[in-house]
């Protein structure tokens, strides 16, 4: 099991820039910890023109950051959006490679195609194009990152004949995943030999459903790169203190205010009709009224199904329910709005690196960069 940290950067108002800054910082002071303590990942998302929800419109500038400022933590683009009117795919192939060797083969890059009118409208995007575009950006990245000469002529771009340069230091090159919101992007992933990155909340349940389709799919791949990445990752939230009573206090409306955060924009994909997406205007409903499991160990505490908010002991029991249902990895957000103070923030993700994560740490776990497809080795410049 795997365990990463995700940043949206939910940012309270007023947006000045005493608050943007202590965004930022407080972000990357996470990755620092985070690196020191052994977690595996750090994701960046990008999102724009989403106010308080995510201010995450320069992720790669965040991510250059912070594989300066750290040694052996994975670094996640996750997401690039896969839309030429945002990201044209030569620009993505270059700063990706660009990162990956800053990060001295660090990267895993996700992919996305954006979900909300409010994003896709504000860089004038028609949306039944973005599954379209984003297919051939997965196809042609790992082209332009291994091929001297790449040209193109398809929906989204055309080029001449160029050798698209730096190339990335992993070999052949980053891992590649799909952000999944919608259900069945899932399965777009494993046909494509792309890991699953899971970015919205699925019960045990629904997930185990998932996950197994995605793993019979992967199997039988055509991928699109050359390597297939077949991990499944989750989203989910984290706050771990000794008393889960104090736990449940601080987190459970962290986790809340991001949720409300998030349902203000269901409504943006009803605005633009298109069957390019899924309604998620009634994504709620099918949770009314469902009971957890009868041996879902939140239970006993009143905290949410499969949510990371507990005491130690809690949390344990909650990652080995998801890791029984196939996934490898979970990657947790650590505020909302800033409503936990940073020290506490902190605290919380020491005590989990201490009493949790070595429970799902094998004897010979790599404490170096993990997830490459390749071992990596830093080639020496001659001066």
């Amino acid at each position: 099991m795997k365990f990463g940290i995700f940043f949206e950067w939910s940012t309270p108002r007023p947006f000045t820039r005493a608050n943007e800054h202590a965004v930022y910082h407080n972000a990357l002071e996470q990755c620092r910890l985070a690196d020191e303590l052994g977690f595996d990942h750090v994701w960046a998302v990008e999102h724009h023109f989403l106010e308080e929800y995510s201010h995450c419109s320069a992720p790669e500038v965040f991510l250059t950051a912070v594989a300066a400022q750290t040694s052996r933590i994975r670094v996640g683009h996750g997401a690039v959006v896969c839309v030429p009117e945002m990201n044209h795919p030569i620009r993505v192939a270059e700063r990706a490679a660009a990162l990956d060797i800053i990060s001295n083969g660090r990267l895993e890059l996700g992919t996305a195609r954006s979900s909300t009118w409010t994003e896709l409208g504000g860089f004038g995007v028609n949306p039944d194009d973005t599954k379209k575009t984003w297919d051939e950006f997965v196809r042609v990245l790992p082209k332009m990152w291994t091929e001297e000469e790449f040209e193109w002529q398809g929906k989204s771009f055309e080029m001449p004949a160029r050798n698209v340069l730096p190339k990335p230091l992993q070999d052949p090159h980053p891992p590649m995943w799909v952000t999944v919101t919608s259900p069945g992007t899932e399965l777009d992933a494993a046909e494509r030999g792309l890991g699953c990155l899971g970015v919205s909340a699925a019960g045990y349940e629904e997930q185990e459903r998932r996950t197994a389709e995605y793993y019979r799919r992967v199997a039988q791949c055509d991928p699109v790169g050359g390597v297939v990445n077949e991990q499944v990752h989750t989203m989910n939230f984290l706050y771990c203190h000794e008393d889960y009573r104090q736990a449940r206090d601080t987190g459970v409306p962290m986790v809340t205010n991001f949720n409300i955060a998030n349902a203000h924009l269901y409504w943006t994909r009803e605005a633009y009709p298109t069957r390019a997406y899924s309604t998620l205007g009634n994504a709620g409903a099918a949770m009314k009224g469902k009971k957890p499991p009868a041996d879902d160990p939140s239970v006993a505490k009143g905290l949410p199904e499969g949510v990371g908010v507990g005491d130690p002991d809690h949390l344990i029991a909650t990652i080995e329910r998801w890791e029984s249902v196939g996934v490898t990895g979970i990657n947790f957000l650590l505020n909302a709005m800033e409503m936990v103070p940073q020290q506490q923030v902190l605290d919380s993700m020491r005590l989990f690196a201490t009493e949790v994560m070595p429970r799902f740490r094998s004897a010979d776990h790599v404490t170096g960069p993990v997830d490459a497809p390749t071992t990596v080795n830093v080639p020496t410049v001659s001066r």
